[in-house]
């Protein structure tokens, strides 16, 4: 465990031991029976503490006990169940420091980010509990006459959510907190990367569904490597898997689920591009830029990887982004005036090594150089050098999402190029255009331009905000979280017909008569 003071405090407010059980059915922790994980922070290389993994027998009892609080909650009302949610995001409320802080103890964000990541969680909540009183059909007019149709929404049952270690926590309660709402009662397995976030927002959940007198099941979680995930994933009884994470992982989950005819909500990789036109404001946009690249040390699924800029203003942008490069401010996370913290472990570190050599191999010009830094406050050898490289974006290791800080930049000389260029790549999650001119912005915009599930204009490619459905096409999956109409893929659809008349007429008037 760290010396940090404000790292115990965490532990403590939290409800956390360095010895803890990662399988519950609620408030209840199941006893240590599975294989020991070491959590260990990339921000000083110390370990936080063990968390043991869920056996298989262990996930049964926790699938039994959600399903019998399924039938429970299920009977809430749609307001009473919002009034939970609500109860979860004060809570929330009264945890953000400690949370954010553990959060960017454990994963390596910088603590503004990791306060971010718990604002979105309140932030779900907030939207969840508006949802709760707006989870509206349609009403139809029948050919029939003295018949109505309308069609109603009813909660689907249990739902299995798998989550990354980049955003340890705000992805669980984007799904979480509207699957409440609608109804379902949720087993949530948290990345074995970062166990103790996902077992710190259990022990919030808990504490309310028992200040409740709610059944245990309704938030349940599991940890542990692919195994246990697959166990989940080919359950059927688990009729929606949400997973975050690998597009590898995600094409898994996706032969596995839909083997069982069960629904899948897919939010895998991205390669994410911004187009800076003739016109683009640059005093704005650089920091907007250097933020979306080098944000969570590159770690975003939303990260900004390559920037297509047009060649008339193409070294101007490299002159001032090599420039801006120079004023980052790499170290602890926890250290506030720090712009960028670690990566998450050594094979991130390593991942990032590869992709440099072969940006050299492939005969990239290397502008800011990359590397590992060394010596006091690097201790945990996880930190490197935010790096940027002038590439062609055909070249493989272009089009393979590196899930760390290197910047690709390219020219083009045209709009069309550009956007074909955006649009050149197997993933489809966020993209976004500088510019001051509103034919290139609506042009991008159009059908013609991004095929990105998120298109942005004078904004950067990360940063989403909770009102909007976010997610992506393509080889990112194309589900869709969070915001607008996503609480729908949490339910099912169900139409009714109802004959109120003395006669049963038979549709598109067919007679048959006895």
């Amino acid at each position: 465990m760290s010396n940090n003071p404000k790292v115990k405090k965490a532990f403590e407010s939290l409800g956390l031991t360095d010895n803890h059980s990662g399988t519950s059915t609620g408030s209840k922790w199941l006893d240590n029976q599975g294989v020991a994980i070491t959590s260990s922070s990339p921000v000083d290389g110390k370990e936080l503490g063990t968390v043991y993994s869920t056996t298989p027998e262990q996930y049964e009892e926790v699938v039994k006990s959600a399903q019998a609080a399924f039938k429970v909650w299920r009977k809430k009302t749609a307001p009473e169940r919002g009034e939970i949610v609500r109860q979860f995001g004060n809570k929330l409320r009264e945890k953000k420091a400690d949370l954010g802080l553990l959060v960017s103890y454990e994963m390596g964000k910088s603590y503004q980010e990791g306060l971010g990541e718990v604002q979105e969680m309140i932030d779900i909540c907030d939207f969840a509990v508006g949802q709760s009183r707006m989870l509206h059909g349609f009403t139809m007019h029948s050919e029939r006459p003295n018949h109505r149709m309308y069609e109603q929404y009813h909660p689907l049952g249990v739902v299995g959510i798998i989550s990354a270690f980049n955003f340890p926590v705000a992805v669980w309660a984007w799904n979480t907190a509207l699957a409440w709402v609608c109804g379902d009662v949720c087993i949530w397995k948290g990345s074995e990367k970062t166990p103790f976030c996902h077992i710190a927002c259990q022990n919030i959940i808990a504490e309310v569904l028992k200040e409740n007198n709610l059944p245990e099941g309704i938030s349940s979680i599991i940890t542990g490597d692919y195994k246990i995930g697959e166990i989940m994933t080919n359950d059927s009884r688990v009729p929606l898997i949400s997973a975050t994470g690998s597009i590898r992982m995600g094409k898994i989950v996706a032969q596995a689920v839909a083997k069982r005819l069960g629904k899948s909500l897919l939010e895998l990789g991205g390669n994410n591009a911004v187009i800076l036109t003739e016109s683009t404001d640059l005093k704005a946009s650089i920091p907007a830029l250097v933020f979306a690249a080098v944000g969570t040390c590159g770690q975003r699924c939303t990260s900004t990887r390559r920037l297509i800029i047009h060649e008339s203003i193409y070294d101007k942008v490299k002159e001032n982004l090599v420039s801006a490069y120079q004023q980052i401010k790499l170290g602890d996370p926890l250290d506030e005036s720090n712009h960028v913290g670690p990566l998450i472990d050594k094979d991130a570190v390593n991942n990032y090594l590869k992709a440099l050599e072969e940006v050299k191999k492939s005969g990239g010009n290397v502008l800011v150089e990359g590397g590992v830094l060394e010596g006091e406050g690097y201790e945990s050898g996880c930190y490197v050098k935010p790096a940027i490289a002038e590439v062609e974006n055909e070249w493989e290791i272009v089009q393979h999402e590196t899930f760390a800080p290197i910047l690709y930049m390219m020219k083009y000389s045209n709009l069309d190029e550009a956007i074909e260029m955006q649009n050149g790549v197997v993933q489809g999650l966020s993209s976004a255009m500088m510019t001051t001119n509103m034919r290139e912005m609506e042009k991008f915009l159009s059908a013609e331009g991004s095929d990105c599930g998120i298109a942005n204009v004078n904004i950067g490619t990360s940063g989403a905000e909770i009102g909007g459905a976010f997610g992506g096409e393509k080889e990112t999956g194309g589900g869709r979280e969070s915001g607008s109409d996503a609480w729908k893929v949490y339910m099912r659809r169900q139409t009714n017909t109802i004959n109120y008349g003395m006669e049963l007429p038979l549709a598109q008037g067919i007679k048959f008569e006895l």
